[in-house]
């Protein structure tokens, strides 16, 4: 008369439920910290809204700081892996169509959810200690990898005088567009900047 017999398989692994319940903690410390702020956005804040304990939470991240540099990393790879995704549905190479919807996606990385939470994270950063190294680190490879994927999207040549410092220049402009649309909606006036700055950079490259 023995028991029943555990079905094989019944349920998630646990290390799919482990990798679901921090994707779920990323996912909610990004929306806090951009919605909230810094001061905001704290490890239980974000358990909550994720749904977990708090001592889950701190399973996955053992400080704040931990959790919030890994959910502004997280999103960073997210829009770098969507960017390279683009290059499948282009226009043909050296065309000004695939130029402006280049320009317009690196501008896009600026202007949402992501630049709002970095933004935070950025000067919390200025005034915490603790936070400031990690921080410079990852933004120095986060925008190291920005300048790559651009470079590739683009098909540019850096070794041609000026490009590299145009294209710098591009993702200057678009990290400035993304701080005016803090305040207010500057759709309008993005749209004829990224007209402009898709022609520059077209003209310049080719």
């Amino acid at each position: 008369m023995g028991g029943l017999t555990p079905v094989r398989g019944a349920g998630p692994p646990q290390q799919e439920r482990s990798r679901a319940t921090r994707h779920r903690l990323l996912e909610a410390a990004v929306a806090c910290l951009a919605e909230r702020g810094w001061s905001g956005s704290t490890v239980s804040v974000v358990a909550e809204r994720a749904g977990v304990s708090r001592g889950a939470a701190q399973h996955h991240f053992r400080t704040r700081e931990d959790l919030f540099t890994a959910a502004v990393e997280h999103v960073a790879e997210k829009r770098k892996a969507a960017l390279k995704a683009l290059a499948a549905d282009l226009p043909p190479t050296n065309s000004p169509a695939r130029t402006r919807i280049i320009v317009e996606e690196l501008v896009g990385l600026y202007t949402g959810p992501l630049f709002r939470a970095a933004l935070h994270l950025w000067v919390a950063a200025a005034d915490e200690d603790q936070l400031r190294a990690r921080v410079t680190a990852l933004e120095a490879r986060v925008g190291r990898e920005v300048h790559r994927t651009a470079v590739a999207l683009l098909d540019a040549d850096e070794s041609a005088p000026g490009i590299r410092e145009t294209i710098q220049g591009l993702l200057d402009m678009a990290r400035g567009l993304g701080l005016a649309n803090l305040l207010t909606d500057d759709s309008p006036r993005r749209k004829r900047v990224v007209d402009q700055w898709a022609h520059i950079i077209h003209t310049s490259l080719r």
